[in-house]
C-alpha cells in the first residue's frame, strides 16, 4: 500500500462504519479527521450528538472493518479513480452546507470546485417535448459556464447531459449505483463522454447496483451541490420532486418548465409552480435568478469565448447563446408543425423579427421549415 493509499484508509473504514452521514459529519467537525475520532477515548465519543451505543462499539472495534477497506481502497486504485472527502479543501462548498453530505465520493473525469453547477432533472418516460427543452436549456446554460448536474438516468436526465455536452461544456452525473455499474446500461457510451469532459461521482461502493433506495440519497447530492434545480417534467409522484424539495430544504432556487394540462408529465411540473418554483420559458429566466454566478457580460455575440475562472474546460466557439427574443420563438416550436402565423401570436413579436430568427434556427438545424409556411423542431 503506497503512502497516498494509506493516508486514505482511515477514511476508508470511517465510512463503513454504521451511522448515519449526519451522524459523520459531527463527528468530524468535533474531531477535524477519522484518524482523531478512532483514537478518542469512549467518554468523548459519547458526546457526539445522534451517536448510538452500536456506533460507539463500531468505532472503538474498527479494526474489524480494515480488510473490507482495504479491499475496497485497492480496487479504487484498479480503476483508477479519484477519491474527494469532506475535508478535502476542493470539496464543493454548497455541497458541504447540506445537513447530510457524502464523507467520501467517488469519482470518474474531472471536478472543478470552482465552476457553478446547476442541475436539471426531471421524468424517465419524457415527452418529445421535455427532451428537447432539457437539451435546450442545458446547451444555454452550460454555454455561461455552468457545470450541468444530473442523474444520467433516462429522459430529462440523459438530455440534459447531451445539451452540456453539446456545446462543449462540463456536466456532472451523479449516479444511483457504484461506479463499476453504468445505469441505464444504453448509457454507457455517454458516461464515457461525461467523464471525458467532466466526471461521473458516486458515494456508493464500487459494485452497489442500482437498487430504489439509492436514488432518493443520490437526489440530494444533485440538489446540494447546485445553486439552483429545474425540473423539466415530472408525473405527480417523481424522483424530480424530491430534489426540488431538497433544493428548495438547502435555500438552493427551485425552478420548473410548464407543460401541457392535458400530459401526465406536466403534473408534477405544475405542483412545483404552484407551491412557489420560479416559471422558466427560456434560459434567460434561469440567468436572471443566478446572475451572480455568471459572467457579467456573458457570451459576446452569442458565443462563449473567453475562458472563466475556474472553469477547466474551453466552450466552443460554434456553440449559440438564444437571446431572449429567439429563445421565446424556439420555445413555442414542438416536434409538430405550426403554422408561422401561429408562432408569431404566441411569441408576441413582431412578424419581420419572427421570420429572421425561425430562419436563423432552420439554418443552424436546429429547426425544420415544412411546405406552407410551417415549422417544426427538428428530430436530430
Amino acid at each position: 500500500m503506497t503512502q497516498a493509499q494509506d493516508k486514505m484508509l482511515s477514511w476508508f473504514i470511517f465510512r463503513a462504519l454504521p451511522v448515519g452521514n449526519p451522524v459523520r459529519k459531527a463527528l468530524i467537525d468535533r474531531f477535524k479527521d477519522p484518524d482523531a475520532i478512532f483514537n478518542a477515548p469512549a467518554h468523548e465519543l459519547k458526546k457526539t450528538q445522534g451517536l448510538s451505543p452500536r456506533a460507539l462499539c463500531a468505532i472503538l472495534s474498527h479494526d474489524e472493518l480494515t480488510s473490507k477497506a482495504i479491499r475496497e481502497l485497492e480496487s479504487v486504485s484498479a480503476r483508477r479513480l479519484s477519491v474527494l472527502v469532506y475535508t478535502d479543501p476542493v470539496y464543493p462548498a454548497l455541497l458541504r452546507e447540506i445537513p447530510d453530505p457524502p464523507m467520501v465520493l467517488f469519482y470518474d473525469g474531472r471536478l472543478n470546485s470552482e465552476q457553478p453547477c446547476f442541475s436539471i432533472v426531471g421524468s424517465r418516460k419524457a415527452t418529445s417535448y421535455g427532451k428537447n427543452i432539457a437539451r435546450h436549456l442545458a446547451k444555454a446554460l452550460a454555454c455561461r459556464g455552468f457545470c450541468l448536474v444530473s442523474g444520467m438516468a433516462s429522459g430529462i436526465d440523459t438530455e440534459a447531459h447531451k445539451g452540456a455536452l453539446d456545446a462543449g461544456g462540463t456536466t456532472l452525473a451523479v449516479m444511483g449505483a457504484g461506479l463499476n455499474h453504468v445505469y441505464p446500461s444504453q448509457n454507457k457510451g455517454l458516461y464515457r463522454k461525461i467523464a471525458a469532459s467532466g466526471a461521473a461521482l458516486s458515494e456508493f461502493s464500487l459494485d452497489d447496483p442500482p437498487r430504489a433506495g439509492h436514488f432518493p440519497v443520490r437526489n440530494r447530492i444533485i440538489a446540494g451541490i447546485s445553486c439552483g434545480t429545474l425540473v423539466v417534467e415530472a408525473a405527480r409522484k417523481s424522483g424530480a420532486l424530491i430534489t426540488a424539495r431538497l433544493a428548495g430544504e438547502y435555500n438552493r432556487e427551485v425552478f420548473a418548465v410548464p407543460g401541457s394540462i392535458l400530459s401526465s408529465q406536466s403534473r408534477g411540473t405544475h405542483r412545483l409552480l404552484r407551491d412557489g418554483a420560479r416559471l422558466v420559458e427560456n434560459e434567460a429566466d434561469i440567468i436572471e435568478e443566478l446572475g451572480q454566478f455568471v459572467s457579467a457580460r456573458g457570451p459576446e455575440n452569442g458565443v462563449w469565448n473567453k475562458k472563466k475562472p475556474g472553469q477547466t474546460q474551453g466552450i466552443k466557439k460554434s456553440a449559440q447563446v438564444m437571446d431572449k427574443a429567439k429563445s421565446l420563438v424556439y420555445n413555442h416550436l414542438d416536434p409538430y408543425p405550426r403554422h408561422i402565423d401561429e408562432i408569431i401570436n404566441a411569441a408576441g413579436i413582431e412578424s419581420s423579427r419572427v421570420l429572421v430568427i425561425l430562419t436563423e434556427l432552420e439554418l443552424s438545424g436546429v429547426i425544420r421549415r415544412h411546405p406552407g409556411n410551417l415549422f417544426s423542431l427538428s428530430k436530430e
